[in-house]
Order: C-alpha cells, then structure tokens, then sequence
C-alpha cells in the first residue's frame, strides 16, 4: 500500500510539474463586451503568452451567472478550466434559489485580477451637487435608482450607501447599463452606480454629474470625486471585484502557480495600460489570501441583501 500510495503521489506531482501542457479554457458569465468579459481577456491573452498554452475563453452567459459557475464547478480539477468571475459569483447563494453549487467549496480561489469602481452619477438637471445633498433629499422622498437586476453587485452597491446613509430609496430595473444611464440623463431616474468606463464620457460631455464613488478609495480615472467613505458615511464602501477560480480540489501547485503568474501578467506594462484605463484598481493576493476575502464578501453580501429585504428566488 506504501508503495501505491507513494506511486500515486509521483504521478500527481508529475501532472501538476507538466502543467500545463494543453490548451486552457475559461469561462465568463457574461456577454462579450461588458467588464468582467473585458477585463479577464485582457489578462488571460498575456497570461497564454507566459504559459506558452492558448487561454479558449468562452463565454456562457444566463441564470445570473450560475450556469456559467456550475459548468467549472463539475469540471475535472486539473487546472484546463477556469472561471473568470465577479462579485455576483458571492451574490448568488442570497439571490439564487436552490443554487447548484456552493461558491466556497466548489471552486479554489485562484486570484483577483482587480476592482472596478462604479460612480453615483445623476443628471445636471436635478441640481444636486454633492452626494450629502442627495441623501439630505432621499430623507423627504425615496431615491430612484438604476438597476440590472434584483441582487446585482450594482443593485447592493446603492443598497450599502443607502443603509449607511438612511435615506429611502427605489430600485427602478433595466435590462442593462445603456437604459439605466438613459434615464438618469432624462432624470427621470434620480442615480445610477455607473461602472466607471460607462460613465466617464458623459461625465466628461456634462450629460451626467459625479457624486461619489463606491469603492473604498477613490478612482485614479476620477481623482477629483469623493469616495462615500470620505463624505461621512461608514461602511457604505462597495467592492465590484473581479477574480479568477478553478474547480474544487485543483491541485495546490497548480493554482499557486496559477496565481504566481496571473500577478506576474497584471504587472505586464502594456496590462497595467490597458486596465488602468478602464478605472481598474489592483488587488495583489496570494491565492489564500483570496480564498479569505471571497468568504468575508460573501457575509458582507449576505448581510447587505438580508438588510435589503432580497431573497433568493
């Protein structure tokens, strides 16, 4: 049995020491074009480059991502399947009922490749200036806001500030970002949490104004705007992260070395350009180290949709 089981241990280790030798697939949740589709090919392209293996990134958007997610979760734990996720990844087990996996057990987390901070902006029209002035006015009557979805990062972004800040607020529901930042440019819908990228030509044209920004510090794209740290309100910080995981029980050395080279491709000038451009902020972590933050998000959400009345469904 000693000599099996020293056999089987040689044979893994070899595996793992010849990784990888193929191709790697990874899967995004969303639709091609958005930010967490954006930002991983992004990476992944100088990640292939490293690892002298092409990255097949495959998109498999649906069920608020968790088709996505089941499809890596069942995958084999050998390091040729990835996921290329964002905080909705955590959202799920608050929003999602019957969820057919768990998003700490069934995946490793690999490493986080950043954050990407969503601005509070609201139209000129309004005459709001500052974000103190909009929470003094969501005192009188509930805040409009725009939404993806019931449960969507965006959605628990407004719904930390708000808590925070106790104002009233409404949640108005659009198919995607381009409607939402429509109907706040009409203003007839007071705010959105526009992802930074999506914003800054409006702010930049005076179609929409800047309040706040929602990660806990400000945005370099946007230096001049305030965090909602900053204006006096606590805990209303709200991280939109987006990470890279691998199925449960991928071997050790496959996903540190995964991780060593993912923080080697984010160090990449011509990475470093590109995602500093799109407003995203590093988030350097061990693979442990993520494993850690992704089980203290997922409270902090759960808690966020508890307070928030949301439930899976």
């Amino acid at each position: 049995m000693a000599i099996a089981l020293a056999a089987l241990a040689s044979a893994t280790g070899s595996r793992a020491d010849e990784w990888p030798s193929r191709p790697i697939r990874a899967i995004i949740p969303l639709s091609p074009g958005s930010a967490a589709d954006v930002v991983p090919r992004i990476v992944f392209e100088q990640l292939s480059a490293q690892l002298g293996q092409p990255i097949i990134v495959e998109n498999k958007p649906g069920a608020s991502g968790t088709i996505a997610a089941r499809a890596v979760a069942v995958a084999d734990p050998d390091g040729y399947t990835l996921l290329a996720h964002s905080s909705a990844h955590i959202i799920a087990p608050s929003t999602v009922a019957n969820l057919p996996y768990d998003p700490i057990k069934d995946f490793a987390a690999v490493a986080p490749l950043g954050n990407l901070p969503n601005v509070l902006v609201i139209s000129p029209s309004k005459n709001i200036k500052t974000v103190q002035e909009l929470v003094a006015l969501g005192k009188t009557r509930p805040i409009t806001f725009g939404s993806i979805g019931v449960g969507s990062p965006i959605h628990l972004a407004m719904e930390r500030f708000r808590q925070s800040a106790g104002f009233q607020a409404q949640a108005i529901t659009f198919k995607g970002a381009p409607e939402a930042m429509i109907e706040v440019m009409t203003g007839r819908v007071d705010v959105y949490y526009a992802p930074v990228p999506a914003a800054l030509p409006l702010i930049r044209d005076g179609k929409v104004l800047p309040l706040a920004v929602s990660s806990p510090t400000r945005a370099p794209t946007l230096p001049n705007v305030p965090t909602t740290l900053e204006s006096g309100y606590p805990n209303s910080a709200y991280r939109f992260w987006i990470g890279v995981f691998a199925p449960a029980k991928t071997p050790p050395a496959i996903v540190n070395e995964l991780n060593a080279e993912i923080q080697k491709a984010l160090q990449a000038p011509a990475v470093r350009d590109k995602l500093a451009k799109l407003g995203v902020q590093p988030m350097a972590m061990n693979a442990g180290e993520f494993g850690k933050f992704v089980k203290e998000e997922l409270k902090i959400n759960a808690e966020i949709a508890k307070a928030a009345g949301i439930s899976a469904h």
